[in-house]
């Protein structure tokens, strides 16, 4: 079994795949996605991928909505991936908000730079206290 830190990285993968394929306009099965990369079922991969997938439209508008003269579709494959899933489980998981925010700086740190980083978890940050205060 995976921890929860391993599934987080193994959904990064696969979401800057999905992000690739769409933009390519390429077909793709998720399942098949979900399985090259972890062979056995994990519900928390699962949901995270197909949380992203069902919500993606409405993720990109609340990131959109807190980053300051930026926008999402402005940053590379991974970094996109790695705004959606850290919103998306800080929004729609039972993950508290503050392991949640942790976690995902903490990936950033090791597959984006300093500067993405900082936007991050800024963006989280207001997320967690703007939208998560109220409702």
């Amino acid at each position: 079994m995976k921890t929860r830190n391993e599934a987080r990285e193994i959904a990064l993968r696969i979401i800057y795949k999905i992000n690739i394929f769409d933009d390519a306009h390429v077909y793709y099965d998720v399942d098949d996605l979900i399985k090259e990369e972890y062979e056995i079922e994990n519900d928390f991969i699962n949901s995270l991928v197909n949380g992203i997938i069902e919500k993606k439209e409405k993720l990109t508008n609340l990131i959109n909505k807190y980053m300051s003269g930026w926008a999402l579709n402005r940053l590379n494959k991974v970094d996109q991936a790695l705004f959606l899933l850290s919103v998306y489980e800080l929004k729609y998981t039972e993950t508290p908000s503050i392991v949640s925010i942790n976690e995902w700086v903490e990936i950033s740190k090791k597959y984006s730079d300093e500067k993405v980083t900082k936007m991050l978890n800024g963006v989280l940050d207001n997320i967690y206290h703007n939208e998560e205060s109220n409702g």
